[in-house]
């Protein structure tokens, strides 16, 4: 199979990625520099798309850029080590849960706050005076 060079704009498409993403991700040093064309144009490789694949799910995934370069850098290893994987899995996954806990703890404390508000024209919103609380 030879390997199909595309430009940045078809890649977009392909990929459901903004050129302005694909670009600060080259910047970022999670893609590589693509060739150019003659005409300077950069051109994409099938495995450079199939990269930016992984880099958008990571990132739908909520993994940090940090995290997802330390997995291309295991990616980009002849041998992975599933251990490593999934270690940093494990971590975005704690701290998914935790921010999970927030969001809830929050939750609760508008919902208790919203409750407690009987709207309509009052001179002292309960929800602005418990805001302002120390």
């Amino acid at each position: 199979m030879s390997d199909i060079r595309m430009m940045i704009g078809k890649v977009a498409e392909q990929t459901g990625c903004k050129v302005e993403t694909i670009r600060f991700y080259e910047k970022e040093r999670l893609l590589p520099e693509p060739d150019r064309s003659e005409g300077g144009n950069r051109l994409y490789s099938t495995d450079m798309v199939e990269r930016l694949f992984f880099i958008r799910r990571c990132r739908e995934l909520g993994f940090t850029m940090d995290e997802i370069r330390q997995l291309l850098s295991l990616v980009d290893r002849e041998q992975v080590s599933c251990d490593r994987v999934k270690d940093i899995a494990d971590t975005h996954l704690a701290d998914v849960r935790a921010k999970i806990s927030d969001l809830r703890r929050m939750e609760r404390t508008l919902q208790r706050l919203s409750d407690e508000c009987p709207g309509g024209p009052m001179p002292a919103c309960p929800i602005l005076r418990s805001l302002r609380a120390r």
